[in-house]
């Protein structure tokens, strides 16, 4: 029972604030916490999802394989937060970015280690695994 209730909870984990702490995706912060940066692949259609998805809505098919997002990926987009939602303000402000990796795009917060002025579209970006006080864990795009 202790085992269920740690796997049903491990999702808390993720990022400054969570609103959700079961997910059907919980291993992903598992791979976090491994150093890894996950997404999913539909073993039926062969569609990729990023965030990580269990359920294809390609085919409907709920067969999938996780796989770590690894090379390069170009930046498509990004924008300076000066507002943030509930739980978040602290981190003001902070850039967020859109990514290609071909395949798939990862949304996520730009490295603050990246100075403002250097971050531009389509320069090459890597995920990075960031862990943050009191046991939290989280992602970010940094510079390849």
């Amino acid at each position: 029972m202790a085992k269920k209730e740690e796997q049903d909870t491990r999702f808390s984990k993720f990022g400054t604030v969570s609103f959700t702490s079961i997910t059907k995706t919980n291993d992903f912060i598992d791979y976090l916490e491994e150093g890894k940066v996950m997404g999913t692949r539909c073993k039926n259609c062969g569609k990729t999802f990023f965030p990580p998805r269990v359920d294809c809505y390609n085919c409907l098919c709920s067969d999938i394989e996780w796989f770590e997002i690894s090379g390069r990926g170009r930046l498509l987009s990004y924008t300076k937060l000066m507002f943030a939602p509930v739980g978040f303000e602290d981190d003001l402000p902070y850039m967020l970015g859109l990514a290609d990796f071909g395949d798939f795009k990862v949304f996520g917060r730009v490295s603050k280690e990246i100075p403002e002025e250097e971050i531009k579209v389509a320069m090459e970006v890597v995920p990075r695994v960031v862990k943050l006080p009191e046991g939290r864990i989280t992602y970010e795009l940094t510079k390849a």
